[in-house]
């Protein structure tokens, strides 16, 4: 594979004399002959570009110009130092969290009961909350009067609980309020996300990175109680461009191994296939696995490739993205996702689509099942978990 020419190699070659300038259609042509990758050809060019804007300068500007790469070069030294001690101080405030999110926990899942006094928010009026929640609970009653009598043809909504444990589908409704987390979750994955209890992150300081933890109550889909995804980041310059570094990168990740109970695996689904006798021309019925769309082929990533531009990359710097999101986002803002009021604007931007999707019976030969996977769930409290999940 060739190598990509820097701004400041071409720069000197057009200063010396030694070497002829390419011109644009040469260039690309000579490039396309390389054996260089997309992404490696667009940089360049994009050097050359570069090179022939700075060699338009007098040679004392580009001189300059050298030494304040120079001076750059040395703040990006400095900066990776910067981030590698806020990465230090992110491991050390972390145990000062940890009492926090273990509180929350406990509350979620219905373990502890907090005091008033720990129910007091002090900077917010929660009058009108109060004045709506008993407006929609006095709603609900009516309804179910109204059905009694015969007034209505439509089925009353079950009367509130007041003896309901902890918050219900307090991470499932998170789930379904983020759209990027929302869009990986199926609807096969939904009795499973509604066991999810609780969502944690360990920072490690010493290789550098985090994993992020997915706690679950005892299920009928699988045995762990735990899932695990960890990612590597470095936040070191690299050696050939260092003017490039932006701050500490996640460079790869590594899932867990899910034990799934026997027929409950929903990353797998099994489909029928005809195949026909070259010879005879007798037709038989083949089935066999694939891989199906879930939330939970989230812990299996693919190996990170040699090629860069690879769909491969491509579905590893999403994953990069989500598990980089869960950390910094959902996972300290959690209750702020769960009502709505921290979400992104464009999280609030989805609404429910129909999709069509053929189901892990179907035959490929059979029209597929219509099915309903909402982009975004309603705010706000969600219905009780199912049987499917017992709380420990």
């Amino acid at each position: 594979m060739g190598t990509v020419e820097r701004a400041g190699d071409a720069t000197s070659e057009m200063e010396s004399g030694e070497e002829e300038i390419v011109g644009g259609g040469e260039l690309a042509q000579h490039l396309m002959q390389s054996g260089l990758t997309r992404t490696e050809m667009l940089a360049a060019i994009t050097n050359r570009i570069h090179a022939e804007t700075l060699a338009s300068l007098p040679p004392n500007v580009r001189r300059r110009i050298r030494a304040l790469r120079s001076l750059q070069k040395d703040f990006v030294d400095i900066e990776a130092k910067f981030y590698s001690e806020v990465h230090a101080l992110e491991c050390k405030y972390e145990k000062l969290y940890k009492p926090l999110f273990e509180k929350r926990a406990q509350i979620v899942n219905g373990h502890y009961e907090p005091t008033d006094e720990e129910c007091q928010n002090p900077w917010r009026d929660d009058s009108e909350e109060e004045e709506l929640a008993r407006a929609v609970q006095n709603a609900s009653l009516t309804e179910g009067e109204d059905k009694k009598e015969g007034n209505e043809n439509k089925p009353a909504e079950p009367p509130m609980d007041p003896n309901v444990k902890g918050i219900p589908d307090f991470w499932y409704t998170i789930f379904k309020n983020v759209a990027m987390l929302s869009e990986m979750m199926q609807e096969h994955d939904e009795p499973i996300i509604k066991c999810l209890q609780d969502i944690r992150v360990q920072m490690h300081e010493d290789p550098f990175g985090f994993t992020l933890e997915f706690h679950f109550a005892p299920n009928e889909f699988f045995t762990n109680t735990i899932l695990t995804k960890e990612y590597s980041m470095k936040c070191k310059p690299d050696d050939d461009n260092p003017l490039e570094f932006e701050g500490p990168e996640i460079y790869s990740c590594k899932g867990c191994e899910i034990n799934w109970k026997k027929g409950k695996n929903v990353t797998v689904k099994t489909i029928k296939k005809k195949q026909k006798h070259k010879s005879r021309g007798s037709v038989r019925i083949v089935t066999k696995s694939v891989q199906a769309d879930s939330f939970f082929n989230f812990f299996s990533p693919p190996a990170v490739p040699e090629d860069p531009d690879s769909d491969i990359q491509n579905l590893l710097t999403a994953d990069f993205e989500i598990g980089h999101y869960i950390r910094e986002r959902v996972v300290s803002r959690a209750v702020l996702i769960y009502t709505g009021e921290g979400l992104d604007d464009d999280d609030d931007d989805y609404e429910e689509e129909e999709e069509e999707e053929c189901s892990s019976e179907e035959s490929d030969d059979e029209e597929p099942a219509p099915r309903r996977r909402g982009k975004k769930g309603g705010k706000g409290a969600a219905q009780d978990a199912p049987a499917e999940c017992k709380q420990q």
